[in-house]
């Protein structure tokens, strides 16, 4: 359930939600924090935004010869004829001191980063709110020798990713005002913001059942916090406990392996070579699933006329893939936006009570699936 409250409060209002579990509505007519309401104070950017169907925080980032920016060259060049036409001119910025130096710590090594655009659209969403707030950045790797020392003297903290009950512990006695993105953290000093994974397994399943599938598979990957401790995938429960409550047949396909293409592969032959496979695979990443679509394809099963395929994430790659991947729309970029936004806030209230909140998940339906004929 989303909060219309919340979801239509501006900045100036986020003192009232301190302390609370709330869930942010991105798609919502008033949001929270838009990329559109945070970029558009130039008349130009918002012009080409709308005449080019793209964010202003996009905009910006091309007109800025951004080449991390992870949109597709039609789009880009869309971009620059857009602007061409409507006369704007790149002028240089005066110089204006910083508010405050944010520090980003990421659990994710640069490779891996590259590897799932997942983590780097995160972000992406912080350093674009901060670009446009006047905020400096300090950005280090958990994989970095001497990343503690990088991030002693900045104002405050994004941690990305997952981290350890002691390593959270050490990142907050060195600095109070922290947030965590993508991990909870059972801890009411600490704020934290995470996609609703649950609503998100259940829409996905619902949509699944919806169409006729009994026998579903579950593909995912396993994430360890140092070299021996593994980071459940809170997905999986939720996944066990709906086809529990629905009579789904599912556990002869559940497949664990990595967040990666690869992994994805194999699993899927792992299947195969079973010799039983399911009607539908709900896979808990977009590489895993287009992994095992490239093994299904080879092995002369098709998709989604033999079997269907959900992913999550809806990277880039999800809508040029063969079938376009119907998936679950993370609010990776959003998620980003917002944990900047907020800790922009609780650094003027600090200290304070923390902020829980959950953004929603949405499922984006293409043609990687297909309805079983009863």
């Amino acid at each position: 359930m989303i909060n219309p409250s919340v979801a239509s409060l501006p900045i100036t209002n986020l003192s009232l939600l301190i302390g609370v579990t709330v869930l942010v509505d991105t798609s919502a007519s008033k949001p929270f924090l838009s990329s559109a309401n945070l970029f558009c104070t130039s008349s130009v950017f918002c012009a080409v935004s709308s005449a080019a169907g793209v964010s202003a925080a996009a905009v910006s980032r091309i007109l800025n010869n951004d080449e991390t920016l992870n949109v597709s060259p039609e789009t880009r060049q869309k971009v620059l004829d857009t602007a061409r036409e409507l006369h704007y001119v790149k002028r240089g910025r005066p110089s204006v001191k910083s508010l405050f130096t944010l520090g980003i710590i990421q659990w994710f090594s640069s490779q891996q980063e590259l590897e799932d655009n997942y983590y780097l659209l995160i972000r992406q969403g912080i350093e674009d709110y901060c670009l446009s707030h006047n905020i400096q950045i300090v950005r280090t790797y958990k994989s970095d020798i001497n990343y503690m020392d990088v991030l002693k003297d900045v104002d405050c903290l994004i941690c990305i990713g997952k981290f350890s009950q002691e390593e959270i512990s050490y990142l907050y006695e060195m600095n109070s005002c922290i947030l965590f993105l993508d991990m909870p953290v059972n801890d009411d000093r600490i704020s934290t913001i995470i996609p609703d994974f649950g609503e998100a397994v259940t829409e996905a399943l619902d949509y699944l059942t919806g169409i006729g599938h009994r026998e579903i598979g579950f593909f995912t990957g396993k994430e360890y916090i140092g070299e021996n401790h593994l980071y459940p995938d809170y997905r999986k429960k939720v996944f066990i406990d709906y086809c529990d409550a629905h009579d789904l047949i599912y556990e002869p396909y559940i497949q664990e392996g990595v967040f990666q293409i690869s992994s994805g592969y194999e699993m899927a032959c792992n299947l195969i070579n079973g010799g039983k496979l399911p009607t539908a695979v709900f896979a808990a990443s977009d590489p895993i699933a287009f992994g095992a679509i490239k093994a299904f394809t080879e092995h002369g099963i098709r998709v989604p006329e033999d079997i269907s395929i959900v992913g999550f994430d809806d990277i880039n790659m999800a809508q040029f893939s063969a079938p376009p991947l119907t998936t679950v729309s993370a609010p990776a970029y959003h998620m980003g936006m917002y944990g900047a936004s907020i800790l922009q806030h609780l650094l003027r209230e600090h200290p304070g009570p923390a902020l829980k909140i959950k953004l929603p998940c949405k499922l984006v339906v293409r043609n990687s699936c297909k309805a079983i004929e009863k």
